[in-house]
């Protein structure tokens, strides 16, 4: 699997695939850590070794172990171990939240029990039955003409090996309509569409029918923030974003995310990520051989 994924992933980092949903990771030198926000996926190692932080928790997985992620969190990605010889190799697969709670109807899965409300990640090892499973579907890059037949089977496949290894029951917890998870996936969901809008968590909390105490204990549980400090995530991300790939000023991207005061921007924008704007915007270009109108200097990507 590991020189399957280094000979599709060859003079790239992140390569989608022309399998739905599936993407291959490769980085040859260890990286700081980076934040972005983790889709509910299953992320599989087949050499080197990762590290996710979210919140004070650090989550690290190396060759034979996967990462589950149940819904949209906002952590810091980090590789902790590759070489140019050895880069560290991964296998990206999305989770369907929509294909788990049809599966969950399965009879052999209603009965299942699931595991106490926890982080919506965490680190498991991947048994025989599904390194097999991510083999066949590797194996399908090889023969375009079979993927949409055989690719959703074994897509398939992986999803039933997962809600029956031990980390299923997270994704039971998610899945299940009318669960706590599924009603905080429900508001992360909310809150990815309107992160620019005022929030009053009493509303966001009638939204998904939660109390507002219930609601903040289980969105914290699960994610390790609060619904104020998730928007502001989101919202300090998008600016940056605004700032590095469409050149707005701070002042322009801090409005379009909903700040009213750019001096409240300045003040959280630094406490986010270490540094103000237009060093941090200075810092990026440089590293990522931007210009200043925003286009690469080099024929490099921006990951």
């Amino acid at each position: 699997m590991a020189a399957c994924a280094a000979r599709w992933t060859a003079g790239g980092e992140i390569v989608a695939t022309a399998v739905p949903g599936l993407s291959l990771f490769r980085k040859e030198t260890s990286t700081e850590p980076t934040s972005c926000m983790y889709e509910p996926s299953l992320a599989l190692i087949v050499q080197g070794a990762k590290r996710v932080l979210l919140g004070e928790e650090a989550y690290e997985y190396r060759a034979g172990q996967f990462l589950i992620t149940s819904l949209d969190l906002p952590a810091l990605g980090q590789v902790v171990e590759a070489t140019r010889e050895q880069p560290c190799l991964g296998i990206m697969l999305k989770l369907d939240p929509r294909g788990l709670a049809e599966m969950l109807l399965d009879s052999s899965l209603a009965g299942q029990s699931g595991l106490p409300a926890g982080r919506g990640m965490e680190v498991g090892q991947a048994r025989r039955p599904l390194l097999d499973a991510f083999r066949r579907l590797l194996e399908l890059l090889d023969s375009p003409a079979d993927i949409p037949v055989l690719a959703p089977l074994v897509q398939r496949e992986i999803v039933y090996r997962l809600l029956m290894s031990d980390q299923g029951g997270r994704l039971r917890h998610i899945a299940s309509a009318g669960s706590q998870g599924h009603r905080v996936a429900r508001a992360i969901d909310w809150l990815k569409g309107h992160f620019a809008e005022p929030l009053r968590v009493e509303d966001l909390a009638a939204h998904v029918q939660m109390s507002v105490s219930t609601f903040h204990h289980h969105f914290r549980t699960l994610t390790t923030m609060s619904p104020l400090q998730f928007q502001k995530w989101l919202r300090l991300n998008e600016a940056r974003r605004l700032m590095l790939i469409e050149h707005c000023d701070a002042s322009t991207a801090a409005a379009q995310v909903g700040y009213e005061s750019p001096s409240q921007f300045s003040r959280e924008y630094k406490r986010q990520f270490g540094v103000p704007p237009r060093r941090d915007m200075e810092g990026l270009r440089r590293l990522h051989g931007l210009g200043e109108a925003g286009a690469p200097a080099q024929a490099a990507a921006v990951h």
